[in-house]
């Protein structure tokens, strides 16, 4: 029997995995500030969410690490996975169970094994490779594609889901330094990952009218990464999820 695994994209780089019975939240965001807008409306809010097993979050950047809204969570007990620049931001704001990874380390929650994996941006991330059942999925918050991430399929076999950043936003005033992979990298880490399934996110984000002219820049079309993936990863299958869908995955 397949352990069932289904994921809903409630915004940018913010889902709710549900793997084996275990629901799980990716990278919380659920305000918006006239320099943070992800861009597209967002489907849930933090009232509107069901019973976690766990939150699990890659960074310290706001639209990733939305703890002022989290707070508001009705379950400050839930396990809350995060890097170590993180953990004491997720005590202050009231949760008892901070669970602190570096690349490599795991934890339990319930039925579902949650690894750390490295990454590379422009604060201290890391990613998740997240194992219930048979099923495995890569979250990638928004690192960058780095040679360290080749290592998966030699360390946990088989991707049904890779969820992964494709707008390879760039700094301005560093000189465009790039701080998140873009649509081509992402999909040739799709070849390199060969998950059944690749879901894009981290595209539609705005630093707002000026910021978007003054601060960054991006691609907001995640169509160039389906476009790339069915060049570089055709045994893959590209969905392309609005704030909402509910993707089962085969």
């Amino acid at each position: 029997m397949t352990t069932d695994l289904h994921v809903t994209r409630i915004g940018h780089s913010c889902h709710l995995l549900e793997i084996d019975g275990q629901r799980l939240l990716t990278d919380p965001w659920f305000t918006v500030t006239p320099t943070y807008d992800p861009g597209e409306p967002l489907a849930l809010s933090v009232e509107q969410l069901p019973q976690l097993n766990g939150v699990i979050i890659t960074h310290e950047h706001y639209d990733h690490c939305d703890l002022d809204a989290l707070a508001g969570y009705r379950d400050k007990g839930v396990p809350v996975v995060v890097p170590e620049t993180v953990a004491a931001q997720a005590r202050d704001h009231g949760f008892t169970d901070v669970r602190v990874l570096a690349p490599w380390q795991r934890t339990e929650i319930g039925d579902v094994t949650v690894t750390a994996a490295p990454a590379r941006h422009g604060v201290p991330e890391i990613t998740y490779v997240l194992q219930g059942g048979e099923r495995t999925v890569y979250f990638g918050g928004d690192t960058l594609a780095i040679p360290e991430l080749s290592e998966l399929p030699d360390r946990f076999g088989h991707f049904d889901l890779a969820l992964l950043p494709t707008n390879g936003l760039c700094i301005r005033p560093m000189n465009l330094e790039q701080v998140v992979m873009n649509a081509i990298q992402a999909a040739e880490l799709t070849a390199v990952l060969r998950p059944d399934v690749a879901i894009p996110h981290h595209y539609a984000f705005t630093s707002g009218w000026l910021g978007d002219r003054l601060i960054t820049r991006s691609d907001p079309d995640p169509r160039h990464f389906a476009d790339a993936a069915g060049r570089l990863a055709p045994d893959t299958t590209v969905l392309l999820n609005p704030p909402g869908g509910r993707v089962s995955i085969p």
